[in-house]
């Protein structure tokens, strides 16, 4: 419970991707979902600090201790959105009933031509935002992913949708390489989109109220954000039980600013509202959080809540 989440191996390896994809392919989605039972219990029984960690996080957003019934239930949704990946990736969105929220305000930032910058999170499905490239095709959508990080879902990706992994950003890239790809796409009008709840190891984090205590989370995106000098908007995809998901847009700003006389203050702002969006949708749909370590905790390696940047997230500034 005290590692870093980088330090965890990827959530079941190449196996269980290899046997969720068997399966989803070969069984379709009704006939697959119930295979998802024993993949949980397996993940349930053989995962204990996933299991602790999820029983912590539930006891926050329930307001009280979870019973067994619901760890289980919150695993279970993790497997059923890891499956539906398979089939998003595969075969688009035609699947599923996909709702929108805030739609016309993306519109109205991709209009601008400058691109978008699209802030997620590692709740909900990030793979079900791949339904507005179908909406949208002339808007190129491109995501930052740790291809070092996840190499069996990188290896999935490619796998099922060489298209999609071919538009991937390499985030294990060193920073300056990684903002201007970023700013590359922006220019080219693109939809970029990366996840701003989880701190690479050694960055730079500052703690905000998450769940009624301080957790931390990274500088970087912000930071890109004040470089690229693009429209940035929050984005969620929720997973409402079925074949439903929701994806929903909110806009943060036209250009993040980060003055460099107040950029502690500009840059604990910034957080503390992405924060509470976060906090939001969590009690929305709690069984979607899908952070298996214990998000709160400090890292002992890097001072949370400090005002220095280390080499990789001063790059993206000065970049």
């Amino acid at each position: 419970m005290t590692e870093h989440w980088q330090s965890r191996p990827e959530g079941g390896g190449r196996f269980a991707l290899w046997l969720i994809r068997s399966i989803a392919l070969l069984c379709g989605r009704r006939f697959a979902r119930l295979f998802l039972y024993p993949i949980t219990a397996y993940f349930y029984v053989r995962r204990r600090p996933e299991r602790q960690a999820s029983r912590q996080y539930l006891a926050r957003v329930l307001g009280r201790a979870p019973t067994r019934r619901e760890v289980f239930r919150h695993l279970h949704c993790f497997a059923a959105i890891t499956m539906d990946r398979v089939y998003l990736l595969a075969y688009g969105d035609r699947a599923f009933e996909i709702e929108t929220q805030g739609l016309d305000l993306l519109d109205a930032q991709i209009a601008l031509g400058r691109g978008v910058l699209l802030l997620g999170s590692h709740h909900g499905s990030f793979e079900a935002l791949r339904a507005i490239g179908a909406r949208r095709p002339d808007v190129p959508l491109r995501v930052v992913l740790d291809k070092q990080k996840t190499p069996a879902m990188t290896e999935l990706l490619e796998a099922l949708a060489p298209e999609v992994g071919a538009s991937v950003i390499d985030a294990s890239q060193d920073g300056t390489s990684i903002t201007l790809a970023l700013a590359e796409a922006c220019q080219q009008g693109a939809l970029v989109a990366l996840l701003a709840d989880r701190g690479r190891d050694h960055e730079t984090l500052r703690h905000a109220s998450f769940l009624g205590r301080p957790a931390p989370f990274p500088v970087g995106p912000w930071l890109l954000a004040h470089a690229l000098q693009v429209p940035v908007m929050l984005c969620f995809g929720l997973y409402l039980g079925g074949k439903r998901y929701r994806l929903v847009f909110e806009p943060v700003a036209e250009r993040v600013v980060i003055p460099r006389n107040q950029r502690g203050p500009a840059l604990d702002a910034l957080i503390a509202h992405y924060a509470a969006r976060l906090d939001h949708y969590a009690h929305l749909a709690p069984y979607n959080w899908f952070n298996f370590y214990d998000f709160w905790q400090q890292d002992l390696r890097v001072p949370a809540g400090g005002a220095g940047q280390p080499a990789d997230v001063g790059q993206h500034a000065s970049a």
